[in-house]
C-alpha cells in the first residue's frame, strides 16, 4: 500500500495552515505536521476509519485527527487522501464533500 494526497487534500492542508498561522504560528506548524503524518498509520490499518456509506460502492472512510476530519479512499494498492477540515466546519456527508 502507498499513500497519495489528492490536490484537494493538499490544498486543504495549505488552507488550514494559512488560517491558523496569523493567530498561532507555532500551533499552525504543529497541527499541519500532525495532519501530514496521520495517514502513515493507515498503511498498517487501512480500514481503521469509519466507512462512509454515502460513497458506495467506493470505499471512502474517515478518521479524526485531533479536531480535524480526514477522508480517504482505499483503491487497490493506494490510499488516497481526499479532503480534510476542522470538525467545526459545516461539511456535508455526500460524495461532493
Amino acid at each position: 500500500m502507498k499513500i497519495q494526497w489528492t490536490s484537494k487534500a493538499s490544498s486543504d492542508l495549505v488552507r488550514l495552515h494559512e488560517h491558523l498561522r496569523p493567530v498561532a504560528p507555532d500551533a499552525a506548524a504543529r497541527i499541519v505536521q500532525e495532519l501530514a503524518r496521520a495517514p502513515d498509520r493507515l498503511l498498517d490499518y487501512p480500514r481503521l476509519g469509519e466507512r462512509l456509506d454515502a460513497f458506495d460502492p467506493r470505499e471512502v472512510r474517515r478518521i479524526i485527527v485531533g479536531n480535524y476530519e480526514m477522508r480517504y479512499e482505499i483503491s487497490q494498492a493506494t490510499i488516497f487522501i481526499l479532503r480534510l477540515w476542522h470538525c467545526r466546519e459545516n461539511r456535508g456527508t455526500g460524495p461532493d464533500n
